[in-house]
Formats: C-alpha cells, sequence, structure tokens
C-alpha cells in the first residue's frame, strides 16, 4: 500500500533484419535516492534562508548603532540624550554578540567539542544568572515576570555557565514571542527525584504541527514577516542539546497559535551528600592601578579600549602590530598586555613568546584578545604563554572585574 518511486528503461532488441524481435525493461526502486535528493533540496533551502536571516539579524543592530553615533555627536548639549543612545548601543552590542556566540555553539555542537564543566552547585543560582540577563528584555517589552523558586535548596550535578544559557534562552525566547504587555512566568519545583523548571508565556503560541519540530535547526514557529521577531531559529536546538547533556530533557507545550507557550525543562536531583561550593561570595577586588599595554591592529579598537582603561585609573600605551608590541613591551615594561591574536608583522603568540623569554615577560599577565573563541584556540593561546583568552567584542565589567581579582603588584 505505499507509494514508490521507479526508474523504468526499455531497450528495444532486433533481429539480423532489423525488425523488432523483442523488449528488455528494467524497472529500479529509487524511493531510497529520491527521498535523499529531497532531503539535500530541503537542507539547501534551509541553509539558504538561514544565511539571509542571519544577513538580516546582523544588519539589524547595525542602524541603531549608527544613528546613536550620530545622537552623541549631535547631542554634546543635551547629556541625557547620549545617555540614551550609550545605553542603546549597548543592549544592540550586546544582541550581536548572543547571535554570534550561538553560531559558535552550533559550530562547537556540530563537532562535538563542547564540554561541561560539571559540580554539584544549587540551581537556583543558574536561574538567578539567567534572570540577570533576561530581565532587561523582559522589562523593556514592558512584560509582567512571576519567579516561584523553592524555600530549599536543589543541587544538582551541571555546568552553572550553561544551565544558565538555557533558562535566559527561554525566558528571551519569551520575551520575544509575547506581545507587549504580557506575562511570562519561571518556575523552579521539585518532582520526586527530577526537577522542573518551567517557562510560561501569554504569546504567540505555537500551532500543533510546529512542536514536534521546534527544537529543530533553523526552526521558528513563525516564520512570517508580520510576526518576524528576530533570531536565527538556533536557540531551541541548542537548549535541548544542553539539557540533554546535562542527562534531562526538555518539552514544549502549547494549547494553539495564540494561546502561548510553556517550555518545561527535567532535570536530575543530585542525591549525595557533600559540602557544596560557594559560588556567592565574590573575590576581593584589588584597588590597584596598572601599567597595561594594549596591542590590536584596528586602531579604533585599541584606542577605544585604552581609553576605557585610563579612565578607570590605569596608565596605558598602545601598539598596532607585532613588532611594534615587543618594543613597546621592553621599554613600557607593562604589568598586564592586551594581545591581539592576528596581527601584521608579528602575530600575537609569537608575540607572548618572545614576552615570555624575556627576564622582565616571566611576571606580566597576558590576556588573549581574539574573534576566535573554540576550545582549540584557548588551548594554543595557553600554550603559548598567555594567562587568560578572551573573546571579541570584550565586555568590559568582565575584563574590570578580571583585572580587579589579579591582585598583581603594580610595577
Amino acid at each position: 500500500g505505499s507509494r514508490r518511486t521507479v526508474l523504468v528503461h526499455a531497450n528495444p532488441l532486433h533481429d539480423e533484419s532489423g525488425k523488432l524481435s523483442g523488449a528488455v525493461n528494467v524497472v529500479m526502486d529509487i524511493t531510497a535516492c529520491k527521498a535523499a535528493e529531497d532531503q539535500l533540496k530541503d537542507a539547501d533551502r534551509r541553509k539558504t534562508e538561514f544565511l539571509a536571516t542571519l544577513a538580516h539579524e546582523l544588519r539589524n543592530p547595525l542602524a541603531p548603532i549608527r544613528n546613536g553615533l550620530q545622537i552623541m555627536r549631535l547631542a554634546s548639549h543635551d547629556p541625557a540624550a547620549a545617555d540614551e543612545a550609550r545605553d542603546m548601543m549597548e543592549r544592540q552590542v550586546g544582541q550581536m554578540v548572543r547571535l554570534i556566540d550561538d553560531l559558535l555553539d552550533l559550530a562547537r555542537f556540530t563537532h562535538g567539542k563542547v564540554e561541561l564543566r560539571k559540580e554539584r552547585m544549587d540551581l537556583t543560582l543558574a536561574v538567578r544568572d539567567a534572570l540577570e540577563v533576561s530581565r532587561p528584555r523582559i522589562e523593556e517589552s514592558g512584560h509582567e515576570l512571576t519567579v516561584t523558586l523553592p524555600k530549599d535548596s536543589i543541587y544538582v550535578d551541571a555546568d552553572r555557565t550553561r544551565l544558565a544559557q538555557v533558562f535566559a534562552n527561554l525566558l528571551n525566547n519569551s520575551a520575544k514571542f509575547t506581545e507587549s504587555g504580557g506575562h511570562i512566568l519561571l518556575a523552579v519545583e521539585r518532582q520526586g527525584s527530577d526537577v522542573i523548571v518551567r517557562v510560561k508565556d501569554s504569546g504567540v503560541g505555537i500551532s500543533q504541527d510546529m512542536l514536534a519540530e521546534i527544537f529543530d535547526m533553523f526552526t521558528q514557529a513563525d516564520r512570517s514577516l508580520e510576526r518576524s521577531q528576530g533570531g536565527l531559529g538556533i536557540g531551541l536546538h541548542l537548549v535541548r542539546r544542553l539539557v540533554e547533556m546535562h542527562g534531562g530533557r526538555v518539552e514544549a507545550n502549547s494549547q494553539g497559535v495564540g494561546k502561548g507557550a510553556e517550555f518545561v525543562v527535567r532535570l536530575p536531583i543530585m542525591l549525595q551528600s557533600g559540602r557544596a561550593p560557594q559560588h556567592g561570595a565574590e573575590e576581593v577586588l584589588s584597588s590597584s592601578q596598572y601599567r597595561i599595554l594594549v596591542v590590536d591592529d584596528n586602531r579604533d579598537s585599541a584606542v577605544s579600549l585604552a581609553m576605557m582603561l585610563k579612565f578607570l585609573g590605569h596608565t596605558t600605551l598602545t601598539a598596532y602590530d607585532g613588532l611594534a608590541a615587543l618594543e613597546a613591551a621592553a621599554t613600557f615594561r607593562p604589568d598586564v598586555v592586551l594581545l591581539d591574536i592576528g596581527l601584521p608583522r608579528l602575530n600575537g603568540y609569537d608575540v607572548c613568546r618572545r614576552i615570555r623569554e624575556q627576564p622582565w615577560g616571566q611576571t606580566i599577565v597576558l590576556i588573549a584578545l581574539t574573534g576566535w573563541g573554540q576550545d582549540e584556540d584557548k588551548q594554543t593561546s595557553k600554550e603559548a604563554g598567555f594567562n587568560f583568552h578572551m573573546v571579541k567584542p570584550v565586555d568590559p565589567s568582565a575584563l574590570v572585574k578580571l583585572l580587579a581579582g589579579l591582585l598583581l603588584t603594580p610595577a
């Protein structure tokens, strides 16, 4: 009763006089080949759609960033307008960083290079981290957020950063697909040997035919332009992969279009006794001011970063190629070097190695600043002699926190 696709080929047979005497007919079942061909066509279509969406999503933040620069140029007499423009630009840069991070994660998953740094931890720590990331977007959209957390700690064997990424992706997804003034609920509860995290919204909902594939790569519940809310269609795919790597599962529920959606993450509880690591206490921050050499062949990037560090009280110097960086380090004798990898004349790895060869270079803190953030890139920078590896664009608060925690003796 199944439908098959076949290829039929007929070869006529003739006798010595040339008269048709018969035929050889070959019938080949090519159903599997045809299915594979259709899958390739579908994959190619999805790839084309994804590339078009990627270009669109990367262009979107550029317009307000460019507008913000113009506003700051024109509003020198209006500090409030300049501050508003800066806040807007920071949000848009954050959006671009999230898009690029998702792409890098997708590449890591594809090549099986995602490793979790698991430890016994209170699940609510990851939830609070996610809320810190997502709350500004939720408030900007005018949504009402309700959070319900358990009174007692629930411990799981998990990577805190990756688990926070899961919950933040779900919260951002709800904020994105819920019309302004909607309701979002995040609830954590224990069910037997599992912990359940629910993210429920009053948004556009999911049609029944989409529920089965909502976690597939490059899938969005509503592709229509009037419902377009941005994104690459990979956030939920990453959510599922990360949850499964933690030994859990995630599911989506919805009563249909216009009736909201609910995402449920189920994770196994860690029942072993033991002292949980203390993540809440921050390191004692150093108030030391350092001599910092900033090296980047992108002059705007180097100058702006050095300017920011100077405003924070550090003494800074810039260099724009590898050999100039070596000369500057030898004379300036910095405490810290923020070093780009892709430099002209001498790349950042070789600059780092040569600095380490010098007696005065043994105690310098070398921080790699690069657009390459794969695990092998971090390993290469470590082998070259770098102390830290930070991916561009660097979060200023993360850099400030890193510098504050060095506890160096300034030169």
